[in-house]
């Protein structure tokens, strides 16, 4: 189940209020320890927590985790392609250049992740908190992100490129260069980040709402934009 945000206003008096997201409320059932092997393409795997496990390398693609928790595992170059993630909770995960191309997260918790190169390109991610840790290099272009919360986490160079953002909330993370090119916003609230650094697609910020900081940290990218030159 998930829990409606309660939104936050716009700013000044009359101003659209902001639809906040709604948080996912994953409650486990008492699991079973996974005793399986390697992953299989297109397995189904229902109630199993995967604690501690090097899946480096292993083949997932197509496969559904529901009502799962995958702690502590290593997940270097891992192929989890069309992989759908349901009602499941991922907490403490590392790896680089593990493929989650076109997988489906949906009623998901990502806690203290330390990911490089993720690739979520054509993903689509609904009601998902990712929680602490850091994610170097996310690729998220053309994906679909409803109801998503990245909470005190560091994303660099996060790629949102031709993705579509809805009810998406930043709250006390660092977004470094964030490339925003052709994504389109709808109710993302960025007044929680603490860094907000946008590398490309500034000019696609509409639909999202920035603190009077925030405005004046990007006044000279938003000049550049427009073709504004700026002397003393």
């Amino acid at each position: 189940m998930a829990r409606t945000g309660t939104g936050r206003t716009g700013g000044a008096s009359g101003t659209r209020a902001v639809k906040g997201a709604r948080r996912p409320e994953v409650r486990l059932p008492a699991l079973e320890p996974y005793m399986g092997g390697e992953l299989e393409p297109d397995g189904d795997y229902d109630g199993v927590e995967l604690r501690d496990l090097d899946l480096a390398g292993q083949d997932g693609g197509g496969a559904r985790f529901m009502d799962c928790a995958l702690r502590g595992c290593a997940l270097d170059e891992t192929r989890l392609r069309h992989t759908r993630f349901l009602d499941s909770v991922l907490t403490g995960i590392r790896g680089v250049g593990t493929d989650l191309a076109e997988a489906t997260l949906r009623d998901v918790e990502l806690v203290d992740a330390r990911l490089g190169g993720t690739q979520l390109y054509g993903a689509v991610l609904e009601r998902v908190v990712i929680r602490g840790g850091k994610i170097d290099y996310l690729n998220l272009r053309q994906a679909r992100l409803r109801d998503v919360v990245f909470e005190a986490c560091v994303l660099v160079e996060p790629d949102f490129g031709g993705a579509r953002l809805e009810r998406v909330e930043f709250v006390d993370c660092a977004l470094k260069s964030a490339d925003l090119t052709a994504a389109t916003l709808t109710d993302v609230d960025l007044r929680g980040a603490t860094e907000l650094g946008i590398a490309g697609g500034v000019d696609r910020l509409s639909g999202a709402v920035i603190s009077p900081a925030q405005l004046l940290d990007l006044a000279p990218v938003l000049a550049g934009e427009l073709g504004i030159r700026v002397e003393g």
